[in-house]
């Protein structure tokens, strides 16, 4: 007899047993009390009419994320509201984004350390979803202290499951893109990508792995150094001065570091504090929802808060969306209102178009709002951020993509494949420019009516409206419309 027919033998003995009718009417009985039960208790609300309250959280946080391929210009909204804020975050990503701030004529590139840690007054939370180089972390916040960032390492908190990026994870990113000759993706080679592969494939080391038994630290490094070796030969890696470097960090973010998932929802309690989450990198990089495989390796998406700092949905308020006034992307992958003429160049010249981590030039065209009404359907932004605008000065029209069309058919939603997305052909609209600089104003009603009309016009677009303008690098050249 096979499984199969004795189950099917199970089931006709129980349907054919007399006994199931006294203990149908038993089940029903119980519900019938049950139920009667809960109308005794919820009587009031019946009689009423009312609907059962919602319990509201005693606090929520603001996001601020990259709305396009990144680089446009989150660390200045940060760096905007961080003035207020008790709190600002990093959930996602590691040493391979970066954010460039103003104040006061200093500038500041950050990448690994929340670029709202310039508040004096605000505690800095490096996340669960963050992957920590921790000899990027100490340079990165030494070079910011010479330029006077003060009490960074009281401030600073570090979340104790957050993965380690080791310097072997940095040479394999390099390698792997080798490998992959003329098909490279074109990575910022900081070891993102193998360490988040390290963590997916359960081999990965954190942080408090470090700050435990260091011999059991230690046989894992090893362990995942022999694995690596296996797979590149040629990767060398001196694993005693590595553990012995190892070990003195350890010491040095011992005071840093706790359980952040624990702290954040404790400051959740407090009604007072206001917090603040910086998305690294941006939604069309996201590992999901990105121009896959021309991605990085990490959710920087709306999801990407909950599961990179452990805070529940309820607990996200207002969704920024930063939005350049022109279109950017680092490395390869498909771009459809790209500009490889005249204009891509003055996009790129005047708006010092290069990477804040590597330095590479970025490729520049046209806003997208293709693209930027995908990445708000995804993220559902509540406010958004334009950015450079004062970039646009020079030019006699402007023009904006508004639907991608494939075989003269219009495509209903962004394509998920690469071949597909660089294949599309993008309709425009044409705006007349306004050939005057923006960058003294302060007010929208200050920008000439042709910058106005662009504002107007691409938040109609999009769905979502601006919130800000920003007009120059400085902290105070921003417009605040409401």
């Amino acid at each position: 007899m096979t499984l199969a027919d004795a189950f099917m033998d199970e089931v006709n003995f129980t349907f054919a047993v007399s006994d199931q009718k006294p203990r149908e009417t038993h089940i029903k009985s119980n519900m019938a009390e049950e139920q009667k039960t809960y109308q005794n208790n919820n009587s009031h609300s019946i009689m009423s009419g009312e609907k059962r309250r919602r319990t509201e959280p005693a606090n929520k946080v603001s996001v601020i994320l990259g709305a396009q391929w990144g680089d446009e210009g989150k660390g200045k909204l940060v760096d905007l509201l961080a003035t207020e804020a008790d709190v600002v975050c990093r959930c996602a990503g590691g040493n391979n984004a970066g954010h460039t701030v103003v104040v006061d004529g200093t500038m500041y590139d950050f990448h690994l350390l929340p670029s709202g840690i310039i508040n004096p007054k605000a505690q800095a939370v490096i996340g669960n979803g963050v992957v920590v180089h921790l000899p990027g972390l100490f340079e990165e916040a030494e070079k910011a202290s010479k330029k006077g960032l003060n009490g960074w390492k009281e401030r600073l908190i570090i979340s104790d499951r957050a993965h380690l990026v080791f310097d072997m994870h940095q040479v394999i990113d390099g390698l792997q893109e080798e490998e992959k000759g003329k098909k490279f993706l074109g990575t910022t080679k900081k070891g993102v990508g193998p360490c988040y592969s390290s963590k997916a494939s359960r081999l990965g080391i954190r942080i408090c792995d470090l700050l435990g038994d260091f011999e059991v630290f230690a046989e894992k490094f090893r362990t995942l150094v022999n694995i690596y070796q296996r797979t590149h030969s040629n990767l060398e890696v001196k694993i005693e001065d590595e553990l012995q470097k190892y070990k003195n960090y350890a010491e040095s973010i011992r005071p840093m570091v706790c359980d952040t998932i624990y702290f954040m929802n404790q400051a959740l309690q407090d009604p007072s504090k206001n917090i603040i989450v910086e998305g690294a990198n941006a939604t069309m990089l996201d590992i999901d929802f990105g121009t896959y495989p021309f991605v990085t390796s990490s959710n920087c998406s709306i999801g990407g808060v909950c599961t990179g700092l452990g805070i529940p949905a309820h607990n996200i308020g207002d969704v920024f969306g930063v939005v350049k006034a022109y279109t950017t992307r680092v490395g390869t992958g498909g771009f459809p209102t790209e500009q490889k003429n005249d204009i891509g160049k003055t996009l790129l010249d005047r708006g010092h178009e290069y990477g804040t981590t590597t330095g590479r030039p970025r490729r520049c065209g046209w806003l997208d709002t293709v693209l930027l009404s995908y990445t708000h359907m995804i993220n559902g932004f509540t406010g958004l951020v334009l950015t450079k605008l004062d970039i646009l000065d020079v030019f006699d029209e402007i023009k904006i993509g508004v639907k991608y069309l494939k075989d003269g058919k219009i495509l209903p939603s962004f394509p998920a494949n690469q071949d597909a997305l660089m294949d599309v052909e993008v309709e425009y609209i044409t705006l007349p420019g306004w050939k005057c600089d923006t960058s003294k104003c302060r007010k929208f009603e200050d920008l000439p009516p042709q910058a106005q009309q662009y504002v107007l016009k691409t938040e109609e677009l999009i769905g979502a409206p601006f919130k800000w303008v920003g007009v120059g690098q400085s902290r105070d050249s921003i417009i605040t419309r409401f």
